[in-house]
């Protein structure tokens, strides 16, 4: 795990040397220091602790509230507006954006090394739910994970924590398969992964060209599962029997 940067309070604390306005920008300005990238998709936990992510909701919602009066509503006035700037800001810090703020899943370990460990493939299904950068629309779907078992498994369920994580940001579905190929491989030491993921798109559905039931596949296929015809096979077959039986 990357060591804990300095967090935003650390840097209104007086320690940076930046004039600070609001915390937002005094951490852009250590992150930019740092040359760490803070695109939508990218994880920046190491330097957001929870006072951080408490003080940047309110100014999120601070800002939500401008964007709100730039639209002509009345969020004085009108009851069903009432608060609407902060719960915004809330479920981009706390859900639809999560997995920037938040550190990875705890992926607990277990041997696989024993005489009698199993060295198959094993494929997960996770249902999975995005954002899409360009114009912030919801991306929902489904995820189905294929490893060749390496010398440690992790829990089941750590699968989808850690497809899901991947998924809680802004991005593209086709980084988003790479990503979770690649958290997966890290997470279970295994060369050998593939990654299905097949979505609806707000951005296709809701504006546009409006095409209502549209479906986006993509594939990331890593080792023997793209080097190896009959694992590859097996990984499909496995995802179309899974699909076949509504699981």
């Amino acid at each position: 795990m990357t060591n804990k940067k300095e967090t935003g309070l650390d840097v209104m604390a007086g320690n940076s040397g930046y004039e600070v306005g609001y915390l937002a920008d005094a951490i852009r300005a250590r992150m930019k220091r740092d040359n760490k990238r803070f695109w939508a998709g990218d994880n920046i936990s190491e330097y957001i602790d929870t006072p951080t992510k408490d003080k940047l909701i309110d100014e999120a919602a601070e800002a939500f509230e401008l964007v709100l009066d730039r639209l002509l509503i009345d969020r004085e006035n009108d009851p069903n507006s009432k608060g609407t700037a902060r719960r915004l800001a809330k479920m981009y810090f706390n859900e639809i954006m999560a997995g920037r703020y938040d550190l990875a899943p705890d992926a607990t370990a277990f041997p696989n090394d024993s005489q009698d460990c199993y060295k198959g493939m094993l494929v997960v299904r996770s249902e999975l739910r995005s954002m899409c950068s360009h114009r912030h629309q919801p991306v929902v779907g489904v995820a189905y994970i294929g490893i060749i078992a390496a010398e440690k498994l992790i829990g089941l369920s750590k699968y989808s924590r850690i497809a899901q994580w991947c998924a809680r940001r802004g991005t593209l579905q086709e980084e988003l398969c790479n990503d979770i190929a690649r958290e997966i491989s890290r997470a279970t030491n295994s060369e050998n992964v593939g990654v299905y993921i097949e979505m609806t798109h707000g951005c296709v559905e809701n504006r546009g060209v409006m095409a209502h039931n549209s479906l986006t596949q993509t594939t990331v296929l890593k080792g023997a599962f793209l080097d190896d015809p009959g694992t590859k096979k097996e990984f499909f077959d496995n995802i179309q029997l899974q699909s076949r039986n509504g699981n």
